[in-house]
């Protein structure tokens, strides 16, 4: 089968950082569905891997999560899916990737995909949907109000993958009073479009745009980028037992400056159900379901910008090129071979 993968970590600018490749088609075992890969879409995980993670010598290492295809064969546990089922996923950190034609998938990480989405638009929404709503449900446990606190979240980078779709979830799902961050025309439009309240300039001090705004103290901080450079802000412009989530990688992180008003501090990765098998890995499987419902409602929508073309080394360069300048937004998307 065809596929797209690497033998050492390097600069995207190296010709063989990501090439193409024939691998053997891979078998369903136990409770894994064997995927013809319609579409997938990148994530800044690919680009962080490639640069780092070595394969064992004389192999190769297929990149790729996000994914939306067919089922062909199902292995011999499986209970919930079927050959022919159209199906939308995230995969798992340490299997191979879905930049390949074919791809195995447990099948608790996996979701029918919306009806009234395409496999691009469907490939755009696994990873940041599940990413987001954990971030909201399980770390930052938006259901629950923080006592005497403004019912608002701040999500910083809201114009990225996560972002836009973390403030969908908040709009459609909770009455919190949402407020993003951008920093340029277009994207403080998108996140507008997408149903932030407010916008504000994360490359400006947040806490007193926040405090301008009038809103009050916000319950909840979502970070999804640049961590670093604003958790002094964060720490200024959050109530008093509020509840800070992050998912991305500061080189260092000193929380104590939150312990002054008991706020707590919760790392999401998407990862974790699957990479650890965790008793709860099928809420994946539930969420995902959620989501397409909510998408084929009209309740939510693709975070899809951009379809690069076919999946193929020469695109997949082009697209983490693109994610390495930080100035992307929403989902991009390659689609076929």
């Amino acid at each position: 089968m065809r596929a797209v993968a690497y033998q050492k970590p390097q600069s995207i600018s190296e010709l063989s950082s990501l090439i193409d490749v024939e691998l053997p088609m891979p078998e369903a075992k136990d409770r894994d569905l064997l995927v013809e890969v319609k579409a997938i879409s990148v994530n800044p995980v690919d680009t962080k891997v490639r640069a780092s993670a070595t394969p064992a010598a004389g192999q190769y290492k297929v990149l790729g999560w996000d994914a939306a295809g067919i089922v062909k064969a199902v292995g011999p546990a499986v209970t919930m899916f079927k050959p022919g089922d159209e199906v939308y996923y995230a995969g798992a950190l340490e299997r191979d990737g879905s930049n390949a034609e074919y791809h195995l998938v447990d099948e608790r990480i996996v979701a029918l995909k919306p009806k009234n989405l395409d496999f691009s638009a469907a490939a755009a929404l696994p990873l940041t949907s599940i990413t987001a709503y954990e971030a909201l449900y399980d770390r930052l446990r938006v259901q629950d109000p923080v006592p005497g606190a403004a019912p608002a979240i701040l999500i910083i980078g809201g114009a990225g993958g996560v972002g836009s779709i973390a403030i969908q979830l908040a709009r459609t799902l909770t009455d919190l009073t949402v407020i993003a961050t951008a920093s340029r025309p277009e994207t403080s439009d998108w996140i507008k479009d997408l149903g932030a309240h407010h916008v504000v300039d994360h490359s400006k001090p947040l806490a007193a745009q926040i405090d301008a705004l009038g809103t009050g103290a916000p319950s909840f901080v979502f970070s999804t980028t640049n961590t670093g450079d604003h958790l002094a802000e964060i720490a200024t412009l959050i109530a008093p037992q509020g509840r800070f989530a992050l998912i991305d990688d500061p080189k260092t992180l000193d929380i104590m400056p939150f312990k002054r008003k008991s706020v707590s501090v919760h790392w999401e990765f998407m990862f974790t159900r699957s990479m650890f098998k965790t008793a709860d890995m099928i809420e994946q499987h539930k969420l995902l379901t959620e989501v397409a419902g909510l998408i084929d409602a009209g309740k939510l929508r693709t975070t899809l910008s951009e379809v690069l073309g076919t999946i193929s080394a020469d695109n997949l360069k082009k697209a983490h090129r693109m994610l390495e300048s930080g100035r992307t937004k929403g989902k991009i998307v390659l689609a076929g071979f």
